[in-house]
């Protein structure tokens, strides 16, 4: 999640964490995003079962592992690991920015954390288009890739982002540990508020003028 001003509720300290300076240096790589969302999606790992799943060599994943590690962000799971097998966990279901200012202070790690995160949302819908044709037909039908276009002020973009993740909220969450209710699969919702830069499109611009 990011900026907290766009969310109905709060971080939650029990399963969240707020993103700090050092946290978003962290996190400017997309391997070390696609790794806490496999860690908090399917439960605790190892770097070798994580990297098959990345298509990484498990020494690359051994780095980057650690290095979330020295920021907190996941940990060893020591009732499963031993000497020779270290099993990861993540320490945290959520993560938030809510200091704006992070972006002033190190934009280009900024850059690097949001680019990381966009990275991660194309690989998640590159994935689903790749089991398309192994998908049940209810299944194809649920599918959404829906774009539009709005004319809005940015205090009505908070506003659309709010409600929008309210909607979501009513419904069921992923539970790594826990059952899964009969009939369900596992859905991503993947929301986007993006502003467009001036120019983009020039004839629309000539047409509103």
């Amino acid at each position: 999640m990011t900026d907290d001003r766009r969310w109905p509720h709060s971080p939650d300290p029990q399963t969240d964490v707020v993103i700090d300076a050092k946290g978003l240096r962290a996190l400017a790589h997309p391997v070390r995003v696609q790794l806490i969302g496999l860690l908090r999606k399917n439960g605790p790992s190892t770097a070798t079962k994580l990297a098959e799943q990345l298509g990484l060599n498990s020494g690359a994943t051994s780095y980057h592992l650690r290095q979330l590690a020295a920021s907190g962000f996941v940990a060893e799971d020591t009732e499963r690991g031993n000497a020779r097998d270290r099993w990861w966990k993540s320490v945290h279901q959520v993560t938030w920015w809510t200091d704006s200012s992070l972006a002033e202070e190190d934009p280009e790690a900024a850059l690097g954390y949001l680019r990381s995160i966009v990275a991660a949302h194309t690989l998640v819908a590159q994935t689903a288009l790749n089991a398309y044709e192994t998908m049940t037909p209810e299944w194809r039908q649920a599918m959404d890739f829906s774009d539009m276009v709005l004319q809005l002020t940015p205090e009505e973009a908070r506003d659309l982002a709010g409600e929008m993740s309210a909607v979501i909220a009513r419904y069921r969450r992923i539970d790594p540990g826990g059952p899964v209710p009969e009939g369900t699969d596992r859905v991503a919702v993947i929301v986007q508020v993006l502003p467009e830069p001036q120019g983009v499109d020039d004839d629309a611009s000539e047409d509103r003028s």
